[in-house]
């Protein structure tokens, strides 16, 4: 699986091959602790002013370092489609393997903090269902009146619980149909730039 890389994060790695490879692994450091500590603006101040750039240049490096290797790592991804992802950046062989060591290196620990950082909601178990339907009542010879039940098991730290929920088949499928619309939306630049700054 190889990363997607929008122009915005190709912009910000671009400042990483006018830097000598000890920076780069400089910055490496800073993104990991910016994972851990959250951002400090001095850090980039004082970067700023070894390398005499303006320290937005600095903070952009590392946040675009930062997603490189907080995506690869949430993905798992492989040496291969590391290697794959970075190459389209147009980047040396050199640079490109310090990359690669940058993210071989820390992807356990990103995987550690990332685990930390997220909420702890339910997760999904299993689920029943069962499809009811009445037919006739004492008011109503003929009626046709169908419900969805809904039986939920869900864990949340290592306790479980049941939720039960009924509808009717229409509300169902417009439901599903939101869903769906939904994991669409996610799939645009506009929402993968604000999930983004979100974290």
């Amino acid at each position: 699986m190889l990363l997607d890389l929008s122009e915005e994060h190709k912009e910000h790695l671009a400042f990483l091959p006018q830097v000598d490879s000890a920076v780069v692994v400089e910055f490496g450091r800073i993104a990991v602790e910016f994972l851990r500590r959250g951002t400090n603006p001095k850090v980039y101040e004082g970067a700023a002013r070894k390398l005499s750039v303006s320290s937005d240049a600095v903070q952009h490096g590392v946040e675009g370092l930062t997603y490189l290797l907080t995506e690869s790592s949430k993905l798992m991804i492989s040496e291969v489609d590391f290697q794959d992802s970075v190459f389209v950046l147009g980047f040396s062989e050199e640079l490109n393997k310090l990359l690669l060591q940058l993210y071989l290196d820390n992807r356990k620990e990103i995987r550690t903090i990332l685990g930390e950082l997220a909420p702890s909601l339910p997760s999904y178990h299993s689920l029943e269902w069962r499809l009811d339907v009445q037919l006739a009542s004492r008011s109503l010879r003929q009626q046709i009146k169908p419900a969805v039940t809904i039986k939920l098991h869900l864990n949340q730290n290592g306790d479980h619980n049941t939720k039960v929920l009924q509808t009717d088949p229409a509300t169902l499928l417009h439901l599903v149909q939101q869903l769906e619309q939904a994991l669409e939306e996610m799939k645009t630049n506009h929402c993968r730039r604000v999930v983004r700054n979100i974290k």
